[in-house]
């Protein structure tokens, strides 16, 4: 039964995406998609591994590089340049993790943030990254050698699938066994270690995926916006995803989706006020925190639990293979 509700949520999600581009810019759509899979890569760690990560600009910002990088001086395809960056972003998710992992809570957001910062750095000083000019003019080129890309219709298509797939694969990592024992480590991550998992193993695995799908959105958005730029990389990029994943509403679903769609059409229509942007997002943030505790989407009790906040739910049972 939740299943069919699960798979009607699913075709709702596509057919919107179908028609979406002949009723919205496609260029907003397709930068709203980008952010949305961002989001939905930091909820799988915050809000259902309870691991607050304030360095994720470092994959989603960095893959973009990569990607701009192998394009264009390289002159990979689009399809390869894609799953470069997304490599990236989970290689650099194995190396910060691997270091973060070991603290928890205060400590972990901070060793996050200072090697992110770190990036940020390489990228202003390497050469090959194009300093704070970043790098300009990445081609979108041919979809497997047909599918023309610098038509924008074709690439809100290409940039459609990618989100689908990332959110299918959320959504199957969340309702997996592994996923039960993230929420029951969130929860009370002393009674998961004594129920006999390995707590931190699961929690870098579960970074590793995060960083490697902050990178697939990284990646097409650099693809989208023929641009990878120090923006992307900066810690304020970090803050922000952090800002779509709570405004929407941590550990559902749907949420991230929502918040990051929130989030920057607030950016398309405050874009006038220049500096006062940040004031206005500031002021609409304390209101949602305190009006929206779990999140427009958390605080809305919804038919389906494709949006309601996934609890611990049973614990698998722990084998050899999975601890110790």
């Amino acid at each position: 039964m939740a299943w069919s509700r699960h798979k009607t949520g699913f075709a709702l999600l596509l057919a919107l995406g179908m028609v979406a581009p002949f009723v919205i810019y496609p260029i907003f759509l397709m930068k709203a998609l980008c952010f949305a899979l961002f989001a939905c890569a930091l909820n799988l760690l915050l809000g259902y591994a309870g691991l607050l990560s304030f360095g994720h600009a470092a994959f989603f910002g960095g893959a973009g590089y990569v990607t701009g990088y192998v394009m264009t001086v390289l002159h990979w395809p689009v399809e390869l340049g894609i799953l470069a960056g997304t490599v990236f972003g989970l290689l650099l998710g194995i190396l910060i993790g691997g270091l973060a992992i070991r603290r928890q809570g205060l400590y972990f957001t901070m060793v996050t943030l200072a090697l992110a910062q770190m990036v940020f750095f390489l990228c202003l000083q390497i050469k090959a990254t194009g300093g704070e000019d970043g790098l300009q003019g990445i081609p979108r080129g041919m979809l497997f050698g047909t599918i023309d890309l610098n038509k924008s219709l074709n690439l809100y298509y290409l940039v459609l699938a990618i989100f689908l797939a990332g959110f299918a694969f959320i959504y199957r990592i969340v309702h997996s066994p592994f996923g039960n024992v993230l929420k029951a480590i969130r929860e009370n991550e002393t009674r998961a270690i004594s129920l006999g998992y390995n707590a931190e193993r699961h929690k870098l695995v579960a970074f590793i995926l995060s960083a490697g799908l902050a990178g697939l959105a990284g990646a097409t958005k650099a693809v989208v916006f023929q641009l990878a730029s120090l923006t992307d990389v900066h810690w304020s990029m970090s803050g922000e995803v952090v800002l779509m994943t709570l405004v929407g509403g941590m550990g559902t679903l749907i949420g991230p989706v929502v918040g990051a769609l929130f989030v920057v059409s607030l950016d398309n229509l405050l874009a006038p006020f220049g500096s006062w942007f940040t004031i206005v997002m500031g002021v609409i943030f304390v209101a949602c925190v305190l009006l929206f505790k779990k999140g427009l989407v958390g605080s809305i009790r919804w038919p389906s639990r494709l949006a309601r906040p996934t609890g611990g739910g049973a614990l698998p049972a722990a084998n050899s293979g999975e601890t110790k």
